[in-house]
């Protein structure tokens, strides 16, 4: 059939779910132009995710598409981080005093919120938020966030919906400590468990974390080892095809979120 042209398109079904490359012998048995694609491509073209994230031993070979981004890419991505901390950095300036005190009419405790996250090569940072919490919010230790959160001030409901609660972040942008588009950076007590029930977890760390990303435009806040598991496949998903068009598309993605007010 493939001899006579009545395929337009053929999947090829491979061992190794991060394989991109088809075999030689089927390109050479395609006489005319068709679209050849291995089952995961297909994939990950139409969920926007990667196929797997269990085939530990082969993650490697897909860093390799990181590792050869262009160098035309690779500052488009700096100006991006650049002129986003920069005109964010004057947008926080300006918003300052009034977030500021309708956190302390809110309640009682510092604006400020930091706490330490896992960055870029396991690098461990402070990550800079306005406080939305109160601040007995972990007594009991580190929790998922939840929808209708208790512990969320009712100033901190607003600002999370807004995202606004994440503006200071833009000075970690500025200290290189994270990009405006990457993987959401967590918390080390709950990566380590992660880490253990996804191998693939720790490669999220091949670049640095961002204040956006696609599985934050992708998928809903996690709260789960499931839901953690969906995201990574996001985050691995964008690892493995990053580019302008993606980039925008997040960036446009971003954008209607905060007008539809879907943090929480």
């Amino acid at each position: 059939m493939i001899q006579h042209g009545c395929v337009d398109m053929l999947i090829v079904a491979t061992d190794n779910p991060f394989e991109s490359l088809v075999s030689q012998d089927i390109l050479h048995a395609t006489p005319h132009e068709i679209y050849i694609f291995s089952l995961a491509e297909l994939y990950e073209l139409s969920m926007g995710k990667v196929a797997s994230i269990h085939a530990e031993n082969t993650w490697p070979i897909v860093l390799t598409f990181y590792t050869q981004l262009s160098l035309g890419y690779r500052c488009w991505h700096w100006l991006l981080d650049m002129c986003f901390a920069l005109l964010g950095s004057c947008l926080l300036i300006l918003v300052l005093p009034m977030i500021a005190t309708l956190i302390c009419l809110d309640s009682p405790g510092p604006i400020f919120y930091w706490q330490e996250r896992v960055g870029h090569r396991g690098r461990l940072f402070r990550i800079l938020k306005f406080r939305s919490m109160r601040v007995d919010a972990e007594q009991c230790g580190a929790s998922w966030a939840t929808p209708m959160d208790l512990r969320v001030t009712r100033v901190g409901r607003i600002l999370r919906a807004l995202h606004l609660d994440e503006l200071p972040q833009v000075i970690n942008i500025l200290r290189g400590e994270m990009s405006l588009i990457g993987p959401r950076p967590e918390r080390l007590s709950f990566v380590l468990p992660l880490e253990q029930a996804l191998p693939l977890f720790q490669y999220r760390l091949a670049i640095k974390p961002g204040l956006t990303g696609w599985a934050q435009v992708k998928a809903p806040y996690a709260s789960s080892l499931p839901e953690s598991a969906i995201k990574l496949q996001h985050d691995l998903y964008y690892i493995k095809h990053q580019s302008f068009t993606l980039d925008i598309c997040i960036l446009f993605k971003t954008i209607i979120e905060i007008f539809w007010c879907s943090g929480r």
